[in-house]
């Protein structure tokens, strides 16, 4: 018999999760640290900003994960069929019972996946017209400011620099970035928008064109401008762009997103500039030759004005005509005119026959007897119309003396005024404290009011005495109304 203590049903037992979480925890000891090749699939970008992947070769698989902080750090975009080699740990998901690897880094596996996954790109830009010769815009003919991307310290902005200089002397604004490596991309873009947010007018003037430019290298060079980002930046820019990365057998995203194409440094400088010598050559050219075709067209309307004047008649001949006709019409003035004379005499002699004198003394005695009768009239009716006229001045000037406010009081009235000269017409506008002025008849008091109530002074109807028949007016005084 075996013993109870060595009995299978002895042993202990585990739960799913003990062994699934001590598993996990020999995996990432033993495999803390792997770098494995292979090819991308089933590449999914959460929206949490995670990547859920699967890295495989011919005979087998294994799923991975970029965690969102090291997403930033990545060298390449994770995409589908991409050959990379990452590195990272081995760690399992016991939910699923299965193991994994979270990626910390991961880089192309070679050239040709780094120009395999270009050309995807290539593809997906051009189909949304980055490419398109359309959108390009025309390089300005003569800039007056030029903005230079690229590194302070190489050879290229040194270059640049002394071609402008030669050819066409205008202000350089220099924007200092890396060239190569990670950070590249992001630099050079950030320098883009940073142009073209400039304002006209600013203390840095806003470049009329821009110059990226970096001297030849290998793909990893120069893969910092194949980043997609970049190449939006390039194509959402206002400001022409020349593209001057490599030499003339190299060829990155952005040139194909660039407005020009430059295949040296030295050669976008010349795209970006005219030769002011030229320049000034040509406009001495076309200052001689406007002279020289002006001088033709006044050489030539000149001989056409001599063939043309020697169609034309002498000016004597045209002024003997004129003069003939003078004469002629002269000869013949002095008879018209007394010819004239003798027609309206005639007229006038028949005109006059039929007046007489009569005629005209009747039509003035009638008007005269006329003027005389009215003359009568007026002379009739005017006392008559200013005695009226004056009588009704006179009533009308009582009138306003009566209606005067500010006439003196007659005896036995008083004028009511305040200090100010205003006139207080009710005793209700009155309030207690107030200080009025009384004007008599023969002199002027002031007095305050006192608080006494109108109402209470006035006597009950049973106190108050009958009135009184209005006496008359005394022979001095005149109605008020």
């Amino acid at each position: 018999m075996t013993d109870s203590a060595d009995s299978p049903s002895n042993a202990q037992a585990y739960s799913v999760s003990e062994l699934a979480f001590a598993l996990k925890r020999t995996l990432e000891d033993a495999y803390g640290f792997v770098r494995l090749r292979g090819e991308l699939s089933k590449v999914t970008h959460h929206a949490s900003g995670h990547v859920y992947l699967t890295l495989k070769d011919d005979k087998a698989a294994i799923d991975g994960v970029v965690w969102k902080g090291s997403v930033r750090g990545l060298s390449v975009r994770p995409e589908q069929g991409l050959e990379v080699i990452v590195t990272g740990r081995i760690t399992t998901f016991p939910a699923g019972s299965r193991y994994q690897i979270v990626i910390e880094t991961m880089e192309a596996a070679g050239v040709g996946a780094l120009l395999a996954q270009l050309e995807r790109l290539k593809q997906k830009l051009a189909a949304e017209g980055l490419f398109a010769a359309e959108r390009k815009q025309r390089l300005p003919a003569m800039p007056a400011t030029i903005g230079v991307i690229t590194s302070p310290t190489g050879a290229v902005i040194r270059d640049i620099l002394h071609r402008i200089r030669d050819r066409w002397p205008c202000r350089v604004v220099v924007w200092p970035v890396v060239v190569q490596g990670d950070a590249a991309a992001g630099q050079v873009a950030a320098a883009i928008r940073g142009f073209n947010a400039m304002e006209p007018g600013g203390a840095v003037p806003r470049p009329d064109i821009l110059i990226v430019a970096r001297g030849g290298g290998s793909v990893e060079d120069l893969w910092a401008f194949n980043d997609e980002a970049l190449a939006r930046a390039v194509a959402e820019g206002t400001i022409p762009l020349i593209s001057a990365v490599g030499h003339e057998t190299d060829t990155t995203l952005i040139d194909f997103v660039s407005d020009r194409r430059a295949p040296t440094p030295t050669a976008a400088a010349e795209m970006a500039t005219p030769v002011l010598a030229e320049l000034k050559g040509l406009i001495s050219d076309y200052d001689r030759r406007l002279n020289q075709c002006g001088g033709r067209a006044i050489e030539t309307r000149r001989e056409r004005l001599t063939a043309l004047s020697r169609g034309l008649p002498r000016p004597a001949d045209i002024l003997a005509m004129a003069r003939q006709r003078l004469d002629y019409a002269a000869s013949h003035l002095t008879m018209g005119l007394r010819r004239n004379v003798d027609l309206q005499a005639r007229r006038l002699d028949q005109i006059a026959a039929p007046l007489r004198p009569a005629l005209l003394s009747g039509r003035r005695d009638q008007l005269s007897a006329r003027l005389d009768q009215l003359s009568l009239r007026l002379n009739a009716a005017l006392p008559r119309k200013l005695e009226a006229d004056r009588l009704r001045l006179a009533s009308l000037d009582k009138l306003r003396l009566t209606l005067n406010p500010k006439r003196p009081p007659r005896p036995g009235f008083v004028l009511v005024t305040r200090p100010d000269g205003s006139t207080i017409p009710r005793g209700g506008d009155l309030s207690a404290g107030e200080v009025v002025r009384l004007m008599f008849e023969d002199a002027t008091r002031e007095a305050v009011i006192d608080g006494a109530s109108a109402t209470a002074a006035s006597p009950t109807p049973a106190q108050r005495p009958a009135p009184k028949k209005p006496s008359s007016p005394p022979a001095g005084q005149g109605d008020l109304f």
